[in-house]
């Protein structure tokens, strides 16, 4: 309601947007534009959607600009993926509160994202109302997960803030695995393609592949998702 007074999280910004509406400043963040349709669409007049982009540049600037109250951000994207616009932006607009909406609920891209510091992580299955409260709720400062994503998260989470032990590589696999594949290992934990690997370690992405397939042999794991509940029970992320 115009006029109506405004709340305020502890560090004193505002948690409605510009203007009184009440409705929070939205920036919608997918490299498919049917998509961001959409999510318009299903957030109807719940919010203000102050913006759009379909890539990392294009994010970077537009969120700049805008200063939204939540970025809406999708995971995979042209040009170094969803982390890659956290990573530019969180701490230069601490007041920004992102959630990543995507299709993936792969643990390492969840994972990595949460990481990066989204508030929380949706897929693409959410319904409009869901989506509605989701963002209403990261814009007032909570965390959301679809419930689903929820339980790796905290499990991966849990496991790497607990007290360390003596030796907190505890599994034997570890001395299994050679400099090079410890690398890619604690990288593909967290979250990195192949390619974002190989540009990092200076290898081709079939080399990172040939070291993932003998990190998953060696440590008689099955996927990334085991590989990253691997890492952080050995508190290796």
């Amino acid at each position: 309601m115009d006029g109506a007074p405004v709340s305020t999280d502890g560090s004193g910004r505002p948690t409605v947007s510009p203007g009184g509406s009440g409705r929070p400043a939205v920036f919608l963040v997918d490299d498919h534009a049917m998509v961001r349709t959409g999510v318009r669409t299903e957030l109807g007049d719940a919010v203000t959607v102050v913006g759009e982009a379909a890539d990392v540049a294009g994010a970077v600037e537009g969120i700049r600009a805008a200063v939204p109250d939540v970025v809406l951000l999708d995971v995979h994207l042209p040009g170094g993926g969803g982390r890659a616009v956290l990573e530019e932006l969180r701490a230069e607009l601490p007041s920004v509160r992102w959630l990543a909406l995507s299709v993936s609920d792969a643990a390492e891209d969840v994972i990595a994202v949460i990481r990066a510091g989204a508030r929380g992580y949706v897929t693409k299955t959410i319904s409009g109302p869901d989506l509605r409260d989701a963002v209403r709720r990261v814009a007032d400062g909570d965390v959301v997960f679809s419930p689903r994503l929820a339980g790796f998260v905290l499990d991966a989470f849990a496991a790497s803030s607990s007290p360390a032990p003596e030796d907190p590589a505890t599994d034997p696999g570890l001395d299994l695995l050679s400099a090079r594949e410890r690398e890619v290992m604690q990288l593909l934990a967290r979250g990195y393609t192949y390619r974002e690997i190989g540009s990092r370690l200076f290898i081709s992405v079939k080399t990172v592949e040939s070291h993932a397939s003998n990190v998953l042999r060696k440590l008689q794991l099955s996927n990334r998702n085991e590989l990253t509940r691997w890492a952080a029970t050995n508190r290796l992320l």
